[in-house]
Protein backbone atom coordinates (compact mmCIF):
# COMPACT_ATOMS: atom_id res chain seq x y z
CA UNK A 1 0.00 0.00 0.00
CA UNK A 2 2.91 2.22 0.76
CA UNK A 3 5.97 2.31 -1.12
CA UNK A 4 8.93 4.18 -1.48
CA UNK A 5 12.21 3.93 -3.17
CA UNK A 6 15.62 6.21 -3.33
CA UNK A 7 13.35 9.54 -2.17
CA UNK A 8 14.87 12.60 -2.07
CA UNK A 9 13.28 15.65 0.30
CA UNK A 10 14.05 18.97 0.45
CA UNK A 11 12.90 21.77 3.10
CA UNK A 12 12.80 24.80 0.63
CA UNK A 13 16.11 25.45 -0.52
CA UNK A 14 18.03 22.90 1.70
CA UNK A 15 17.90 19.29 0.63
CA UNK A 16 17.44 17.26 3.95
CA UNK A 17 17.16 13.64 3.04
CA UNK A 18 18.11 11.11 0.25
CA UNK A 19 17.87 7.54 -0.71
CA UNK A 20 14.95 6.83 1.27
CA UNK A 21 13.39 3.33 1.02
CA UNK A 22 11.17 1.30 2.59
CA UNK A 23 7.86 -0.62 1.98
CA UNK A 24 4.51 -1.12 3.87
CA UNK A 25 1.78 -3.49 3.41
CA UNK A 26 -2.11 -3.13 4.98
CA UNK A 27 -1.53 -3.37 9.05
CA UNK A 28 2.11 -2.47 9.33
CA UNK A 29 3.30 0.86 11.00
CA UNK A 30 6.42 2.29 10.60
CA UNK A 31 8.38 4.98 13.23
CA UNK A 32 10.60 7.01 12.35
CA UNK A 33 13.54 7.84 14.79
CA UNK A 34 16.27 10.47 14.59
CA UNK A 35 17.30 13.62 16.28
CA UNK A 36 15.45 16.76 16.16
CA UNK A 37 16.65 18.00 12.90
CA UNK A 38 17.05 14.97 11.20
CA UNK A 39 13.88 15.23 8.58
CA UNK A 40 11.29 13.36 9.87
CA UNK A 41 8.94 16.35 9.46
CA UNK A 42 10.02 16.82 5.90
CA UNK A 43 9.78 13.11 5.30
CA UNK A 44 6.22 12.70 6.53
CA UNK A 45 5.15 16.61 4.33
CA UNK A 46 6.64 14.78 1.35
CA UNK A 47 4.76 11.57 1.78
CA UNK A 48 1.76 13.42 2.46
CA UNK A 49 2.10 15.16 -1.08
CA UNK A 50 2.73 19.19 0.92
CA UNK A 51 6.20 19.00 -0.62
CA UNK A 52 7.45 17.81 -4.02
CA UNK A 53 9.97 14.85 -3.66
CA UNK A 54 13.53 15.74 -4.72
CA UNK A 55 13.71 12.97 -7.13
CA UNK A 56 12.82 8.89 -5.74
CA UNK A 57 9.61 7.40 -5.96
CA UNK A 58 6.59 7.37 -3.71
CA UNK A 59 4.15 5.06 -4.78
CA UNK A 60 0.44 4.96 -2.85
CA UNK A 61 -2.64 5.84 -3.60
CA UNK A 62 -3.31 9.99 -2.81
CA UNK A 63 -7.36 9.73 -1.89
CA UNK A 64 -5.96 7.13 1.03
CA UNK A 65 -3.60 9.50 2.48
CA UNK A 66 -4.67 11.71 5.70
CA UNK A 67 -1.61 13.52 7.49
CA UNK A 68 -1.44 14.83 10.89
CA UNK A 69 1.18 17.37 11.38
CA UNK A 70 2.30 19.83 14.58
CA UNK A 71 -0.62 21.88 14.05
CA UNK A 72 -4.24 20.68 15.53
CA UNK A 73 -6.17 21.62 12.33
CA UNK A 74 -8.73 23.26 14.50
CA UNK A 75 -10.94 26.28 14.12
CA UNK A 76 -11.05 28.14 17.56
CA UNK A 77 -14.51 29.49 17.04
CA UNK A 78 -16.45 26.24 16.35
CA UNK A 79 -16.94 23.69 18.72
CA UNK A 80 -15.70 20.22 18.91
CA UNK A 81 -18.46 18.70 17.15
CA UNK A 82 -18.18 21.48 14.07
CA UNK A 83 -15.11 20.53 13.97
CA UNK A 84 -15.08 17.15 13.60
CA UNK A 85 -18.45 17.45 11.31
CA UNK A 86 -16.88 19.97 9.51
CA UNK A 87 -13.81 17.54 8.32
CA UNK A 88 -15.90 14.18 7.98
CA UNK A 89 -17.89 16.31 5.61
CA UNK A 90 -14.16 17.09 3.75
CA UNK A 91 -13.81 13.45 3.13
CA UNK A 92 -16.82 12.60 2.54
CA UNK A 93 -17.76 10.72 6.15
CA UNK A 94 -21.07 10.80 7.75
CA UNK A 95 -20.65 10.17 11.63
CA UNK A 96 -18.14 11.38 14.11
CA UNK A 97 -19.96 9.17 17.12
CA UNK A 98 -16.42 7.17 17.28
CA UNK A 99 -14.17 9.90 17.20
CA UNK A 100 -16.21 11.55 20.20
CA UNK A 101 -16.41 8.36 21.91
CA UNK A 102 -12.49 7.07 21.67
CA UNK A 103 -11.09 10.46 22.61
CA UNK A 104 -14.12 11.05 25.70
CA UNK A 105 -14.75 13.87 23.84
CA UNK A 106 -19.08 13.60 24.15
CA UNK A 107 -18.64 15.93 27.09
CA UNK A 108 -16.89 18.76 25.37
CA UNK A 109 -19.31 18.00 22.33
CA UNK A 110 -20.55 21.88 22.52
CA UNK A 111 -17.38 23.41 23.65
CA UNK A 112 -15.75 25.54 21.65
CA UNK A 113 -11.88 24.68 20.54
CA UNK A 114 -10.57 28.22 21.37
CA UNK A 115 -11.65 27.19 25.39
CA UNK A 116 -9.67 23.69 25.35
CA UNK A 117 -6.38 22.97 27.00
CA UNK A 118 -3.79 21.91 25.09
CA UNK A 119 -4.38 18.10 25.66
CA UNK A 120 -7.82 18.39 25.10
CA UNK A 121 -7.32 20.21 21.51
CA UNK A 122 -4.65 17.87 20.58
CA UNK A 123 -7.12 15.02 21.35
CA UNK A 124 -9.69 16.67 19.17
CA UNK A 125 -6.49 17.14 16.78
CA UNK A 126 -5.90 13.23 16.32
CA UNK A 127 -9.99 12.17 16.75
CA UNK A 128 -9.49 13.77 12.96
CA UNK A 129 -8.14 10.75 11.50
CA UNK A 130 -10.83 8.82 12.57
CA UNK A 131 -13.26 10.96 10.21
CA UNK A 132 -11.17 10.76 7.64
CA UNK A 133 -12.22 7.50 6.41
CA UNK A 134 -8.63 6.84 4.72
CA UNK A 135 -6.07 3.91 5.60
CA UNK A 136 -3.08 5.64 5.51
CA UNK A 137 -2.06 7.57 8.59
CA UNK A 138 0.96 10.03 8.48
CA UNK A 139 1.67 11.35 12.22
CA UNK A 140 3.98 13.98 13.27
CA UNK A 141 4.64 13.85 17.03
CA UNK A 142 1.05 12.69 17.80
CA UNK A 143 1.79 12.69 21.44
CA UNK A 144 2.85 15.94 22.21
CA UNK A 145 0.44 17.52 25.13
CA UNK A 146 -1.26 14.08 25.82
CA UNK A 147 -1.04 12.83 29.45
CA UNK A 148 -0.13 8.96 30.13
CA UNK A 149 -4.03 8.27 29.69
CA UNK A 150 -4.31 10.10 26.50
CA UNK A 151 -1.29 8.34 24.80
CA UNK A 152 -2.75 4.79 25.67
CA UNK A 153 -5.66 5.83 24.02
CA UNK A 154 -3.68 6.79 20.87
CA UNK A 155 -1.57 3.61 20.91
CA UNK A 156 -5.08 1.63 20.93
CA UNK A 157 -6.53 3.46 18.16
CA UNK A 158 -3.18 2.94 15.97
CA UNK A 159 -3.67 -0.50 17.08
CA UNK A 160 -7.27 -0.99 15.95
CA UNK A 161 -6.45 0.86 12.78
CA UNK A 162 -3.98 -1.26 12.05
CA UNK A 163 -6.08 -4.40 12.63
CA UNK A 164 -8.64 -3.03 10.16
CA UNK A 165 -5.77 -2.94 7.50
CA UNK A 166 -4.77 0.27 7.45
CA UNK A 167 -1.13 1.31 7.93
CA UNK A 168 0.44 4.55 9.71
CA UNK A 169 3.76 6.18 9.24
CA UNK A 170 4.75 7.83 12.71
CA UNK A 171 7.53 10.29 13.90
CA UNK A 172 7.71 9.51 17.79
CA UNK A 173 10.08 9.48 20.83
CA UNK A 174 7.24 7.26 22.77
CA UNK A 175 7.39 3.59 22.43
CA UNK A 176 3.89 3.18 21.35
CA UNK A 177 4.48 -0.99 22.08
CA UNK A 178 2.95 -1.63 18.48
CA UNK A 179 3.90 -5.24 18.00
CA UNK A 180 2.70 -4.60 14.32
CA UNK A 181 5.46 -1.14 14.12
CA UNK A 182 8.77 -1.50 12.30
CA UNK A 183 11.77 1.43 12.96
CA UNK A 184 13.11 3.49 10.76
CA UNK A 185 16.18 5.58 11.79
CA UNK A 186 16.79 8.31 8.83
CA UNK A 187 19.57 9.59 10.17
CA UNK A 188 21.51 7.61 7.30
CA UNK A 189 19.28 9.00 4.69
CA UNK A 190 20.33 12.29 5.96
CA UNK A 191 21.89 14.17 2.48
CA UNK A 192 24.97 15.91 2.02
CA UNK A 193 25.28 19.18 1.62
CA UNK A 194 25.17 20.75 -1.72
CA UNK A 195 28.07 23.23 -2.92
CA UNK A 196 25.24 25.53 -3.71
CA UNK A 197 23.47 25.48 -0.90
CA UNK A 198 22.31 28.45 0.85
CA UNK A 199 25.01 29.18 3.36
CA UNK A 200 22.55 30.40 5.99
CA UNK A 201 20.45 27.73 5.99
CA UNK A 202 21.36 25.55 9.12
CA UNK A 203 18.58 22.59 8.66
CA UNK A 204 16.25 24.34 11.25
CA UNK A 205 13.07 22.95 11.04
CA UNK A 206 13.52 19.88 9.69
Amino acid sequence: MLSVTNLGCRRGDLRVLSGVTFRLAAGQALILRGPNGSGKTTLLRTLAGLAPPDGGHIDAPEDEIAYAGHADGLKSQLTVAENLRFWAQMFGQRTIRPALDTFQLAALANRQAANLSAGQKRRLGLSRMLVTGRRIWLLDEPTVSLDSASTAVFAAMIGDHLAAGGLAVIATHIDLGLSAAQSLDITPFKARPEAHANPFLDGAFT
